[in-house]
């Protein structure tokens, strides 16, 4: 019989969840690693460099490598030859581990989870309750998987009852362009098939736990059905050319994850989750003996990797900046921004524009200028803003054409694409979009030299900053003429890469 006491418990999943904020595993920066060095395309190589020069920055600065450190899924396996020493139930002890580790005040993380979802929804305030899965299994150990997963690569996620006769490669491929780029690739799908509709959720979540293998899978072949989809998938995604941060180019998945389960006659149940840039999950096995003691990677983990902006780039100043200015953007242009850039979201846009509806006045003129989709850390000891890297963008889509038309603002940075009805807007209103990377939030926010908040402050991490930025680095990915990088650079890969094949 092996005893686990309460604190060791709850102290193991504190620290896993610090050390997940700013540690990748190394599996995952090998595979990125690779992915950098095979890309062709210069926008996608350049995304690719940022998340790992991140990845770096992150691991020694001990900040979280994405602003949005995720909501918490706890995998445990209990031994049943295990006693708990504890007042608490085994999942109030995971929660109060969520709890110590969102609050340390050396690393303050993100509470994104809201209580009363269709409610309210209103902040926790220590992104607790984690969302937690148990087993009974053989054994005298505690065997606990803890990530954090970003709400913008699970916001992709889709499920199907699919008919048995019906293919699972084509479902996924039909469903991978409706995603769009808002889970950030290149990252991995974790896919289930089987079982009833919560089993292959699950078992689509609990894949992602697994390290990336695919080349060993590739050099020894498959040995089941589910090893053969795998192989499949990975090698028809790659050639769809969507590419990092859908930009286009040769790596759109670093992996392709599938677990099965036995299932009805009648059915085929078939689910997809992403995991993004910002893979965060670890392992560890509590024995009797203490606290979980986590490896502390090596500084030679990680690739020299330098940005090599080229000379093509171009400076934007957002205090003086002309509609001229913008309607000379082309897609794909790199641009480095300076000057002063306010931020807003979701809850700050329906703000706005409910304010406008009642003829009141903005509590900051919007008026030629430029906004930034972000929700950031808290900063820490010296730091004027903590990560602080872009949010999905097409969250704000059905706002657009009011905050261009009737609170004049100019351009827009976020993440991933645009829809249709904010790109003709922004084409309308000879706008600009442009898009930083998701999964380079501490990269960004070294670039962001002043902050303060200037409206709605009740709202948060959702409140109205005000960023004085210098050389903050973004690519033009919808133009003043409506032309949408992320509908052309795929678009023309994917034909690079068919001439190849």
């Amino acid at each position: 019989m092996t005893l686990i006491r309460q604190d060791d418990l709850i102290q193991s999943v504190a620290d896993a969840l610090q050390y997940i904020s700013y540690y990748h595993p190394k599996d995952f920066i090998d595979a990125m690693a690779a992915a950098y060095e095979r890309e062709e395309n210069p926008a996608a190589k350049d995304a690719i460099a940022q998340i790992l020069i991140n990845s770096r920055m992150c691991a020694f600065g001990k900040r979280p490598i994405c602003q949005d450190t995720g909501i918490v899924t706890v995998f445990v396996n209990i031994g049943m030859q295990v006693q708990f020493e504890a007042d608490l139930s085994l999942d109030d002890m995971v929660n109060e581990g969520v709890r110590r580790a969102y609050t340390l005040p050396d690393n303050i993380l993100r509470a994104s989870v809201l209580a009363d979802p269709d409610g309210k929804r209103q902040n926790t305030k220590d992104n607790t309750p984690a969302v937690i899965h148990h087993r009974l299994v053989p054994g005298d150990t505690v065997e606990i998987h803890v990530a954090a997963k970003g709400g913008g690569s699970e916001a992709k996620s889709r499920f199907a009852m699919l008919n048995p006769s019906d293919s699972v490669v084509d479902w996924v491929l039909g469903e991978l362009p409706k995603m769009g780029a808002g889970w950030c690739p290149p990252g991995m799908l974790g896919i289930g098939i089987g079982g009833t509709a919560e089993k292959a959720m699950l078992m689509a979540k609990e894949s992602l736990l697994d390290p990336v293998d695919i080349q060993l899978l590739q050099e020894r072949g498959p040995s089941n059905r589910a090893e053969e989809l795998r192989l499949e998938l990975y090698d028809r995604v790659n050639r769809t050319g969507i590419g990092a941060q859908g930009l286009g180019g040769l790596t759109t998945v670093l992996d392709i994850k599938v677990k099965d389960y036995p299932t009805h006659a009648v059915n085929k149940a078939v689910a997809i989750i992403p995991n993004c840039a910002a893979t965060r999950h670890v392992h560890f096995i509590l024995d009797g003996s203490g606290q979980a003691q986590l490896p502390t990677p090596r500084l030679e983990d990680w690739p020299e990797v330098t940005r090599e902006v080229g000379d093509n780039v171009k400076r934007l100043n957002l205090d003086t900046v002309t509609p001229e200015e913008v309607q000379s953007l082309q897609p794909g242009d790199t641009v480095l921004l300076s000057g002063k850039l306010l931020t807003g979201r979701d809850a700050a846009h329906k703000r706005i524009i409910d304010m406008l509806d009642k003829g009141e006045t903005l509590p900051v003129d919007l008026r030629g200028r430029f906004i930034y989709y972000v929700g950031p850390v808290d900063p820490i000891r010296d730091e004027v803003v903590g990560p602080a890297g872009p949010t999905t963008s097409t969250r704000m889509d059905k706002f657009t054409r009011d905050m261009l038309e009737r609170a004049g603002l100019l351009g827009m940075v976020g993440k991933a694409e645009r829809g249709p009805v904010a790109i003709e807007a922004i084409r309308d209103n000879k706008a600009v979009y442009l898009m930083a990377v998701g999964g380079a939030a501490y990269l960004v926010a070294q670039a962001i030299k002043k902050s303060r908040v200037v409206g709605f402050e009740d709202l948060g991490m959702e409140a109205i900053y005000e960023f004085e930025v210098e050389d903050m680095p973004v690519t033009v990915a919808v133009d003043s003429q409506g032309t949408s990088i992320h509908q052309t650079g795929p678009a023309k890969w994917k034909e690079i890469i068919a001439e190849r094949a």
